[in-house]
């Protein structure tokens, strides 16, 4: 069948309606829809026509007694992108990141497509094409695919709260298998690294310090503000309220303990910082997410203290690993981490529960004697002759 629908001409003929009718190699119908609009629609056989011409009266009709729900208008993922960006991505900290998938992968391949043609099998089509490997370039790794398949997920959730889609498609993404991260492991090592980041400029060490000892986000520490950090009381604590100039991850406000190592490096830092922020730039404003001091001086500092990592490339981000890594080996509470870092679930944090392999020291014996000719603590012991 090939439908193509079109407005009435002006000045047509009108044909009766309930008669398919040739058009040159083809045959025609006209029905009347539910907005009382006159439709026109096209196709190669007869037959074809007139099964289409009865299901369409029949779908008009329980459309306008009710029994139907009328079909979304037609929006394409053009207008989906933009209703996006204006809306919701603009609200988001992530706008940058929604803006760059847009633009480079969803939009230059489903752009022109009706919203409601956006099915699995579009998707499928759209995850094939991200799968070639262009001469030169890097395939796009499962995360990345993830990452964009997650953002249209959403775009077209939104379509539907829009009632431009009835329903979205269910799209399965690649699943990702948890990776370990890389930490500063040792107390000599975190010792080793703020060393190194006091030979960098003033605010350098401070901000190093407060990412190990808070698990502060790079943009929950560059959007900490001096009346967020409670330095008197019997429990001195940091107030998480934003990240940058927007809300935090999550959208909740959060509470972190100041930790006795760190409370008297920010009471000595505030002392030299008496603007509005803890960590700001030179000209004194909030500094951005494309900061030196989270890429460039990092990396410095980095191989300064000669920190190894088992073949994992260290970020600022991996400071927060540090943080929550160190605070499940001295055995705190895990429930307690997750409030902490601002995790929705625990599960987010089990990440962290595996600790390393001397936490398993101690917890090998399991049932001792059980097992034949094995003694309580490992060791053989003779038997007598089976029986």
């Amino acid at each position: 069948m090939s439908l193509a629908q079109t407005p009435a001409a002006p000045g047509a003929p009108m044909p009766k309606i309930g008669a398919p009718y040739r058009r040159g190699d083809r045959w025609r119908i006209a029905w009347t829809d539910a907005d009382n609009e006159r439709r026109f629609a096209t196709f190669r056989t007869k037959a074809e026509a007139a099964a289409e011409q009865a299901r369409l009266k029949t779908e008009t009709a329980a459309i306008k007694s009710g029994a139907l729900a009328r079909p979304p208008a037609a929006h394409t993922f053009n207008e989906l992108a933009d209703y996006w960006m204006e809306h919701r991505a603009s609200r988001k900290r992530s706008e940058k990141d929604d803006r760059s998938i847009i633009e480079a992968h969803l939009r230059p391949h489903f752009g022109k497509m009706q919203v409601t043609k956006l099915d699995v099998r579009a998707v499928d089509a759209f995850r094939r094409r991200v799968a070639e490997v262009e001469p030169g370039k890097k395939p796009l790794s499962d995360k990345t695919i993830h990452n964009h398949l997650t953002l249209l997920i959403s775009m077209l959730n939104m379509a539907v709260e829009l009632h431009w889609l009835t329903s979205a498609p269910r799209i399965k993404k690649p699943k990702l298998v948890e990776g370990d991260y890389a930490w500063i492991r040792g107390a000599s090592d975190i010792h080793r690294f703020l060393e190194a980041a006091r030979e960098e400029n003033p605010g350098i060490f401070e901000l190093y310090a407060t990412a190990i000892f808070s698990g502060l986000r790079a943009g929950e520490l560059l959007g900490l503000r001096w009346d967020d950090i409670e330095f008197s009381g019997e429990n001195p604590l940091i107030t998480v309220k934003r990240s940058y100039d927007k809300p935090t991850k999550t959208g909740a406000i959060r509470h972190v303990p100041l930790m006795d190592a760190l409370k008297p490096v920010l009471r000595e830092w505030r002392a030299r910082t008496p603007g509005t922020w803890v960590f700001p730039g030179r000209t004194g404003n909030m500094q951005s997410p494309s900061a030196r001091v989270l890429q460039e001086t990092f990396q410095r500092v980095v191989e300064r203290a000669g920190i190894a990592t088992s073949g994992e490339r260290l970020t600022f981000h991996d400071l927060r690993h540090t943080f929550a890594s160190h605070w499940v080996m001295r055995g705190w509470d895990l429930y307690k981490l997750q409030k902490v870092l601002g995790h929705k679930s625990v599960q987010m944090t089990q990440r962290y529960a595996h600790l390393t392999p001397e936490a398993f020291n101690g917890l090998r014996g399991l049932l001792p004697g059980a097992v034949p000719g094995v003694g309580a603590g490992g060791d053989v012991v003779a038997m007598g002759g089976r029986r």
